[in-house]
């Protein structure tokens, strides 16, 4: 299995005058086709540690590679552009745009990294949206979606740019059960179905089973990775 995202000796601190370390040293290797899930209690810096190896914040100390490349010197810009290109984000809260329907939702990142015609931008929506069980619903906006449906869009939309590395922060976490069985279900096939990988933060035992390793985090610390 080759090697898509690594992070080595990475630590976060907030600065001032009483600083917090949120992620102390933290050290790991995923693999293209994983499914790795993030545990530990509130406050542990689960999501610390994913939004540094999302790229949405930069570590104090240590180095994260993406693909091979060193990202530790990337400037905001770059940053910007390697998570457009590279990274799709599920997060609890779907962060849909209100005015727009899923179906321009999903076309959203497209768009912006600017590589297919909008022709091509749209067909490629309405396929990944039909993929996901949405293909009835491309023109409604997210207040006429359920909340399964609306983190259904978002799925889709972190799909849009073939990414290399999907990250979903408490992607259950707002959702009923049926919801987050298929929301589980449907990330377990694009990691065993479409080779994807995922790395998901999770307080939800039965979400966390479907990944193919745990990763549990204590005070900012990996204390076991297995």
């Amino acid at each position: 299995m080759s090697e898509v995202l690594r992070a080595e000796a990475v630590t976060r601190v907030l600065p001032g005058p009483l600083p917090v370390t949120l992620v102390r040293d933290a050290t790991l290797s995923i693999g293209r086709g994983e499914f790795v899930c993030i545990q530990g209690p509130s406050g542990s810096g689960k999501s610390s540690l994913l939004y540094l190896l999302g790229l949405l914040d930069v570590p104090t100390s240590g180095k994260i590679w993406l693909d091979a490349v060193d990202t530790s010197g990337f400037g905001e810009d770059e940053l910007a552009q390697v998570r457009l290109e590279k990274l799709g984000f599920v997060f609890q809260f779907h962060f849909l745009l209100a005015e727009f329907t899923a179906l321009e939702n999903v076309m959203l990142p497209m768009t912006r990294l600017g590589r297919l015609p909008a022709a091509e931008q749209r067909a490629r929506a309405k396929m990944l949206l039909a993929d996901l069980g949405m293909g009835e619903h491309l023109d409604k906006r997210p207040d006429q979606l359920s909340g399964g449906q609306r983190q259904r869009v978002a799925i889709a939309r972190a799909m849009a740019n073939e990414p290399l590395v999907i990250l979903a922060d408490e992607p259950t976490g707002n959702l009923d059960t049926t919801s987050s069985a298929n929301v589980k279900q449907i990330m377990s096939e694009m990691v065993h179905g479409r080779n994807k990988t995922i790395i998901a933060v999770t307080h939800d035992p039965e979400f966390a089973r479907a990944g193919d390793r745990i990763i549990r985090i204590v005070d900012g610390r990996i204390v076991s990775d297995g």
